[in-house]
């Protein structure tokens, strides 16, 4: 998991020759170097902790008149070639040579200091020059590199520019038509794939159409082709490498509107980008099946506003990606679909990359090439590897720094920014380890070389006092066993691996617990009491038992023993693991295994029997055993999984079978993560899950925002207590609620907990008799809607509409929604409208089409929201849901919310109209298209930019929301005069030099109107800025037309 922290930074560029293409052609992140290429010169950087020019080229006015400007570049593996052609196709080939000059770390470097040298080895016309082509980007390896042609061929050109030809790709018959595509079970009754249509296998797969983009997983000999119809082909390479032309054959093709893919080779997961701005993932391990689809369509970002997908980039573990768009904007998103951030870039995204470690994202934009946008993020200790325990503690790690929660009241969570010390991170960047002991009271950091602790409690930190030590550790990994903290150390002049055991009291040789020599380098390992486990590759796990002599004091001499217990070799195709937990046990004997792809299972650490659990998961908790404290209020739980379904809970059974799955998603609706919340971890003494998602803050002197990661709390007690209950157990289930009484939404707690029986016991489907029985008692369900409707008491009104709809049929439940509904927006609870939307349309579908029964209206997650409000979780309306249906029963709805938005619109009160179509999935672009000239309409700019400037304060982060909300809905139907003044009072320059560079008598006329009123004058420092793009653009358009 992924989080952006602080401000973005800018990293200046070079300025150009009066190059006609505003754009970056090329960005690469190669270990700590990145490279630039800009249409005129070639810039190296260093990416690490000292981001400075390295080095540069530099060409030439009458290079670039006579060969053209650079068109397409890419880099070799070994970082000491680049290969760029040219508008004219010309091949330029440049070495790379490093200088003995070393940065000074912590110092400024002097601007002209050369650390890098780029030479021009080769520039030679490419043979297919003068056939009026047009060139996708360059994939390589080693030895070859190749690019796509706009004739549907492929050419290849060796690293020492030798031309190879062009060549077409052939294809593989495949013996049977089966594997086309081969649906994937992703768990739960839920099937992901596509129609068999969308893939083909046969002679036919390869297309004259022009390729335009070309991607090589070089982990999976796979070359992706793009062709310009939207088509991607999946191809097959020889393993000796690209050099082998004739083994290129086409394998799968994937029909559809793709424009740019990105492949994870570890979790061997294809992410494609599409014209209408989505992103779909697929499983290249099961018959390339689509695993799900990822868009900003939900948060109100329509393809009209975003644009295309232009670039994805996975981090370096594959556990998140990044995503640009042409026009507007740039996102992460973890695989599950969890959003981690969006930047509403206004100036559209080219390219993206990641650093080596993935704390850095750096991106160019669309529309420019003088600068490069660097995000600063912080990763979650996702336990892959390590075991970073995250019981007590849920901790983030930068580059230099730890992003710890503080969790002393889930009131009020805040996220600590704790900096590592100078005079350790300045020799040792990056921070690449973290792990938290059991207690909770020490932190382990470990970064480049040696270890460093944080006592939490007394704010104290502590490191080898040997500098010569430190320099010795190399950590791959971090454990904490007790008090003493275990170091997976790589040792350099042997190549191998160990174990080293020191108390955490005392960093030195002269402390060292214990040494013990490992047989290779460990994948994964896991540590519960005194067993620790250790997993080599490809599947060998050792368990060992370690035994303390003597006491763990300063005063006194300690050492340990250890002894193997359990040594497995597994033979397995399934993908490797990336984390593996005990299951407690006073002598464990079984673990579970999170696998690299996401399959969850249980594996017998005596027979080696391993039983699939579940999928698609991307961490996991193991709880019960994890606490000796009575206050621990999940031991009834055996652990918790998150992944695209959400959280998920496992509890501990009496039968044969030892554990029995429960899904959140069907039965607790509360649960359900926001798509922006991501969990970080358990406080398991007050029962709720911590989870983390992106604010921002806004200044007016800064053009970018400060993104600002903040931690929120929920509750599971309600699932706890009904779990128990459930199974008779009341003695655990009343200590459990007397231990949390005092405990923050317990009470809240409790009302689900009623919730759930009421609907378990009541109202499912298959007991429909019960209800006539409970409102014969309880009164008429119509009269007790009409006393709640009287009162106001609009959430409990709206309940009884499902027992109207069960008990006097769908017409009158239609009657009293439609009633609800105008109340509900009268009052402005806009969550509870769009419930009562979606109701109406599904029910009016419902008699239109004559159903038997109306006992498939009672939603429990509907039910659920309507007595205790919104889970976050928001889901569109499907097509079928649209308001263009003009049935009498869309009509009704229709109208309503036409008349409300209608209202708001006229009174100019845009919070509420955010909020408004953002709770009922509102079509305002319809809407603003229709109402132009009417309540949509300014009439005056001045007088439209102080009224909506006074509805909407600025200096409030939520309005400062709503108005970039407002904005991409103005832009997506061309409204120029709401564009100019929501863009004046967000004060983005970018949007108004779009508007103004194309219509200067409007740009004046906007400039006098800002300089006339006195109420305006916050408004000059960005009239200076568009005065001097303007102008700038101005004199280069002048300078052209004197040089033609």
């Amino acid at each position: 998991m992924y989080m952006a922290y602080g401000w973005p930074q800018v990293i200046p560029l070079l300025p150009g020759s009066c190059p006609s293409s505003q754009r970056i052609v090329y960005l690469k992140l190669a270990g700590k170097l990145l490279l630039v290429v800009s249409p005129s010169h070639l810039e190296l950087w260093g990416s690490s902790q000292q981001r400075v020019r390295l080095g540069k080229y530099i060409r030439d006015e009458k290079s670039v008149r006579e060969e053209g400007e650079n068109l397409q570049a890419v880099w070799s593996p070994d970082s000491k070639l680049i290969a760029v052609l040219t508008s004219s196709f010309f091949l330029h080939i440049y070495k790379v040579k490093f200088m003995d000059k070393r940065i000074k770390t912590g110092e400024r470097q002097p601007s002209e200091l050369c650390f890098a040298s780029m030479s021009l080895l080769l520039s030679e016309q490419v043979p297919f020059a003068g056939e009026d082509l047009f060139v996708s980007n360059f994939v390589r390896d080693g030895k070859t590199m190749l690019l796509g042609l706009s004739d549907g061929c492929l050419y290849s050109i060796s690293w020492k520019g030798e031309f190879g030809g062009a060549f077409t790709i052939g294809s593989q018959r495949s013996d049977s038509n089966d594997d086309r595509l081969l649906p994937y079970t992703l768990g739960n009754g839920l099937v992901s794939g596509v129609d068999s249509a969308a893939f083909a296998s046969d002679d036919k797969i390869s297309t004259k159409s022009a390729i335009v983009q070309l991607e090589l997983c070089t982990l999976s000999k796979l070359l992706f082709v793009l062709d310009s119809d939207g088509t991607l082909v999946v191809c097959s390479v020889n393993k000796k490498g690209l050099k082998y032309t004739e083994s290129i054959k086409a394998e799968k093709k994937l029909a559809g509107d793709a424009v740019c893919a990105s492949v994870a080779s570890e979790q061997q997961i294809l992410a494609v980008g599409t014209r209408k701005g989505a992103v779909e993932l697929y499983d290249l391990s099961q018959s390339v099946s689509l695993l799900r689809t990822v868009s900003l369509h939900d948060w109100g970002y329509s393809a009209d506003y975003t644009g295309p997908v232009n670039s994805i980039a996975w981090t370096p573990d594959n556990s998140a990606f990044a995503v640009g768009w042409k026009s507007r904007g740039l996102a992460v998103w973890s695989v599950s679909g969890c959003r981690l951030i969006y930047e509403p870039l206004m100036n559209g995204t080219s390219a993206i990359q990641w650093d080596e470690y993935g704390y850095r994202l750096f991106a160019t934009e669309e529309a420019s090439c003088d600068r490069i946008l660097a995000f600063s993020f912080g990763k979650c200790c996702l336990n892959r590897g390590v075991s970073g325990k995250t019981y007590i503690r849920q901790v983030m790690y930068g580059e230099d720094r730890l992003l710890m929660v503080q969790a002393e009241d889930t009131d009020d969570l805040k996220l600590l920014h704790l900096k590592l010390p100078v005079s350790y991170i300045t020799q040792n960047w990056p921070v690449q380890h973290v792990a938290a002991s059991e207690d909770g009271q020490y932190l382990a950091i470990a970064g480049l070389h040696g270890l460093i602790l944080y006592d939490v409690r007394f704010k104290k930190w502590r490191v080898f006092g040997d500098v010569s030590q430190e320099q010795q550790i190399h950590c791959k990994g971090l454990l904490w066993l007790g008090k003493i903290v275990v170091i997976c150390n790589y040792i350099e002049t042997s190549e191998t691996y160990e174990l080293l055991f020191y108390p955490r009291y005392h960093l030195d040789q002269s402390s060292l617990l214990c040494r013990k020599v490992l047989l290779g380098k460990p994948m994964v390992m896991d540590v519960y009491q005194d067993y620790i486990l250790v997993s080599y590759h490809p599947f060998i796990i050792h368990v060992y038992h370690v035994k303390l002599y003597g006491e763990l004091t300063p005063s006194s001499k300690a050492y340990l023993e250890l002894s193997t217990v359990r040594e497995l070799s597994i033979m397995t195709a399934k993908s490797h693991p990336a984390a593996m937990r005990f299951v407690p046990d006073q002598h464990p004997r079984e673990c579970l295994i999170l696998r690299g792809n996401g399959e969850l299972s249980l594996l017998d650490l005596v027979d080696g029997r391993e039983r699939e659990l579940t999928d698609s998961v991307e961490l996991f908790w193991v709880t019960c055993g994890q606490s000796e404290e009575k206050t621990n209020l999940v031991e009834e739980v055996s652990w918790l999984d998150y992944g695209h379904r959400g959280m998920q809970v496992w509890y501990p059974s009496l039968g044969d079978d030892p554990f029995i799955q429960e899904d959140f998603l069907q039965l607790d609706p509360e649960l359900e993560f926001d798509r922006e919340v991501y969990p970080l971890g358990l406080l398991p003494n007050v029962g709720v899950v911590v989870g983390v998602s992106q604010r921002m803050s806004f200044s007016a002197s800064a053009e970018f925002p400060c993104f600002e990661p903040t931690p929120q709390a929920q509750t599971i007690l309600h699932c706890l207590l009904r779990h128990l209950l459930q199974r008779d157990k009341n003695e655990e289930a009343l200590l459990l609620a007397q231990l949390s009484a005092e405990k923050p939404h317990f009470s809240h707690c409790l009302e689900w907990l009623l919730f759930t029986v009421f609907e378990a016991d009541i109202s499912r489907k298959t007991d429909a008799r019960h209800w006539a029985d409970l409102f014969s008692a309880a009164g008429i369900s119509t009269t007790l809607f009409e006393d709640c409707f009287q009162r106001r008491w609009y959430r409990t009104a709206a309940c009884y509409i499902l027992v109207i709809a069960k008990l006097e049929g769908p017409a009158v439940s239609q009657y009293c929604a439609l009633r609800l509904l105008q109340a509900t927006l009268d009052e402005s609870l806009y969550d509870l409208a769009g419930e009562l939307v979606r109701f109406l349309l599904r029910s009016g579908r419902e008699i239109e089409q004559a159903p038997t029964e109306a006992d498939t209206l009672s939603s429990p997650k509907l039910l659920g929201f309507l007595i205790f409000g919104s889970s976050h979780k928001k889901s569109s309306l499907d097509k079928s849901s649209s308001f263009k249906e003009q049935s009498p029963h869309v009509a009704s709805v229709k109208s309503i919310l036409e008349s409300h938005a209608s209202y708001l619109m006229s009174g100019k009160e845009l919070s509420k109209l955010v909020a408004f179509v953002k709770g009922t999935q509102f079509d305002i672009v319809d809407f603003l298209q229709r109402e132009r000239y009417g309540c949509a309409q300014l009439e005056n700019f001045a007088a439209g930019l102080e009224l909506i400037g006074q509805k909407l304060q600025m200096s409030e982060l939520q309005n400062r929301l709503d108005a970039e909300f407002l904005l991409a809905q103005m832009c997506s139907v061309k409204f120029k005069e709401w564009i100019v003044v929501l863009a004046t009072l967000l004060q983005r320059s970018e949007v108004l030099y779009d508007i103004f560079r194309s219509d200067l008598r409007l740009w004046k006329a906007y400039s006098m109107t800002l300089q006339s009123h006195l109420g305006f004058a916050q408004y000059h420092d960005l009239l200076q800025i568009l005065e001097e793009k303007l102008s700038a653009t101005a004199g280069e358009g002048s300078s052209r037309g004197s040089i033609s």
